[in-house]
């Protein structure tokens, strides 16, 4: 079972809740360099969560979005880097005083900070990755001058948690996440529903350890550092005899790829955002698969748009249908996986779509 993300595939993304769009702008001015030809004058920037971006994960794709889309539209990006959550709003400052024209924020956490700073600069464009800043709960993102990119990655991980569970010899499987907020525990609760499911269609009892659907709780490390925490909370998981392991938030994946190696067993991983086997292939021997999202796809879009006078506030949802979120190729367990099991998550997958499947999500329509 392949899943590609395609250039084209945030520009079609579903609409979500009422937003007011903003007037049509004109093409941004164009300057001469000095061989002579035209440069956009236009300087687009990003701030990262506190994982860094280097992180292998959501703030890497950003950044690789930004430097694509810059590289088309032939200008220089210009990037800070947050160490902490208390460096959010000074970073974001600091991109206002520096001049720039659409300032990208990547994570949840971030999303205060920039409702902050954009409601403070209505002229300057915003996109809020990964939280829709709608801080009333009233369906409207709370500045016109915020385009939300999300995604549901809970139907992603839907169907991680199928294989994981069809994939399983020892009957647990486990997953722990960074902190305790919703674009975290979207993933662990995906993965927990598709796990359900498999244990319905079979009639098994694959049990998930680290996350609890009644009380949306579970296995948490308190940041999305790789360290020590992160490892012990992962061994915790091992300890209990999963083979398969979900790690939620960045570069605390690393940490349960230590512990595995350390414990001598055959335990699969499982990676988040990103396809993990290509940004980091230290740990592709591990990989069964990871569940994607186009975090890079959409902020290429979405900076395109801009650089060329065409900033669409509307919020955008990555689904299964629109390939904003899917599963990455098993690359070195690719032979691994029965025939059967993979033909079922193209069913699953599917089904989905169709609506015969429901998925339950925070950003489940």
């Amino acid at each position: 079972m392949t899943f590609t993300f395609k250039k084209a595939a945030v520009g079609g993304l579903a609409t979500i809740g009422a937003v007011a769009l903003l007037a049509g702008c004109a093409s941004a001015p164009e300057e001469t360099d000095a061989d002579g030809g035209e440069t956009l004058d236009y300087l687009p920037c990003m701030v990262s969560d506190a994982g860094g971006f280097d992180d292998k994960s959501f703030n890497q794709l950003g950044r690789e979005g930004l430097e694509s889309a810059s590289d088309e539209l032939g200008v220089e990006p210009t990037l800070v880097e947050s160490a902490a959550e208390t460096d959010y709003a000074s970073n974001l400052q600091s991109l206002v005083d520096q001049g720039c024209n659409t300032i990208v924020t990547v994570g949840f956490l971030l999303a205060p900070a920039a409702l902050e700073s954009a409601t403070a600069n209505p002229d300057l464009e915003y996109v809020s990755i990964d939280d829709t800043v709608d801080t009333d709960f009233d369906g409207v993102t709370d500045a016109e001058n915020i385009k939300p990119i999300i995604f549901d990655t809970a139907q992603a991980a839907f169907l991680a948690g199928y294989l994981s569970a069809g994939m399983s010899e020892t009957g647990a499987v486990g997953t722990y996440g960074g902190i305790n907020i919703p674009t975290v525990s979207i993933f662990m609760d995906g993965f927990a529903q598709g796990v359900e499911y498999y244990n319905e269609e079979n009639g098994a009892d694959v049990q998930v350890l680290g996350w609890d659907r009644e009380a949306q709780d579970g296995s948490f490390t308190g940041g999305f550092e790789a360290n020590d925490t992160a490892r012990q909370v992962a061994q915790g998981l091992i300890d209990q005899n999963i083979d398969v392991l979900l790690p939620v938030g960045g570069p605390i994946y690393q940490s349960g790829a230590a512990a595995i190696r350390d414990s001598g067993r055959d335990i699969m991983l499982l990676g988040v955002d990103a396809d993990v086997y290509e940004t980091d292939p230290s740990v592709g021997d591990l990989l069964l698969t990871s569940i994607r999202k186009g975090i890079d796809v959409g902020v290429e879009d979405a900076i395109l748009a801009a650089g060329n006078g065409e900033f669409d506030p509307a919020p955008f949802v990555g689904t299964l249908e629109n390939e904003g979120v899917g599963l990455a190729p098993f690359h070195d367990f690719e032979d691994a996986v029965p025939a059967d099991l993979s033909s079922k998550l193209d069913e699953l997958q599917q089904m989905i779509i169709d609506g015969d499947i429901t998925v339950e999500s925070y950003l489940a329509g």
